[in-house]
């Protein structure tokens, strides 16, 4: 007989490339996880994996049983969402990760009133401005901004048309002034932020004109996007940032909006899970949840043209 936790360890042991590592995010010894392959081997009657003293890979009836595997997994938790869909109270431990400025000025307060609407429900929140690796990480759900690439990851809108917006405070425009088209940001300080390793320095506008990509320069660079953010707030120079963050700069006047929206590029924000089978209530709940602040935040600063 399979024992679905021998098929779960299997999957994560697959994507983890290690019985260490596999062991590691489940929270299990290496032994318990080498055995429930071993046990899973033998209900199959088939070598999954290919073993040495420093290398593990997939058997080519590993690779073949692998997606099997998934869907199995996948059904059942298809199975026990049917199931918990008809409960009335949500409960359940939830890993997320979200970048810095959202996260920590939007997303935690948003968190809060979640809770307080799901007193059972246990967050565990990650926050950094560096791509989390949904398939080696334990992690349910990832929040982020921009498209994201064919990784296979399933990414479920939670703003589609949120864009970047090009700010500075009052401060700043009073004493450097005030661009008027793109070219004019090489004579501007440019606020500039980390994700994922490379600086964010090749900023792109669709003006009138056509579209417009600039390699902007300045004196202030950090891997903490909401760091770049109060340094705009501070009057150090200019940034260009998801509208999302910086539309209560906005509102209360700390910053101010330089080019219409129309110009400004696309950065859409979606939660983002490795597999359907992370699908679950609480994941389904928790992203009409993120959809509806996002529509009430937006609706404060209808976007300009």
């Amino acid at each position: 007989m399979i024992r679905l936790d021998d098929l779960q360890i299997f999957v994560q042991t697959a994507d983890a490339g290690s019985f260490s590592e596999a062991a590691r995010q489940l929270n299990i010894s290496p032994g318990r996880a080498s055995s429930a392959i071993q046990r899973l081997e033998g209900a199959l009657g088939v070598s999954l994996l290919l073993r040495s003293t420093r290398s593990m890979q997939l058997s080519e009836n590993g690779k073949q049983y692998l997606p099997h595997a998934r869907e199995m997994l996948a059904a059942l938790a298809r199975s026990q969402q049917a199931l918990a869909l008809d409960r009335s109270t949500l409960s359940g431990r939830l890993t997320l990760s979200a970048p810095s400025d959202f996260g920590r000025n939007l997303l935690q307060p948003w968190l809060d009133r979640f809770q307080r609407q799901h007193p059972e429900v246990s967050l565990h929140l990650k926050i950094s401005d560096r791509a989390a690796d949904l398939l080696r990480q334990p992690l349910d759900v990832a929040i982020r901004y921009g498209e994201l690439p064919d990784s296979g990851l399933i990414a479920m809108p939670i703003a589609g048309k949120n864009r970047r917006t090009l700010c500075a405070s009052p401060a700043y425009l009073a004493r450097c002034g005030r661009p008027g088209e793109v070219g004019e940001l090489l004579q501007h300080n440019c606020l500039r932020f980390i994700w994922s390793e490379q600086v964010h320095e090749r900023w792109r506008f669709t003006p009138p004109t056509g579209e417009q990509t600039v390699s902007v320069a300045g004196n202030r660079i950090s891997d903490d996007a909401d760091v770049v953010r109060r340094w705009a707030i501070a009057g150090e120079g200019v940034v260009y940032k998801s509208r999302l963050d910086v539309i209560e700069d906005i509102v209360a006047g700390r910053l101010v909006e330089l080019f219409p929206g129309n110009w400004c590029e696309p950065s859409p924000l979606h939660l983002v899970c490795a597999h359907r089978s992370k699908m679950t209530p609480l994941v389904v709940k928790l992203l009409e949840f993120l959809r509806e602040s996002c529509r009430a935040l937006q609706a404060r600063l209808p976007e300009s043209e």
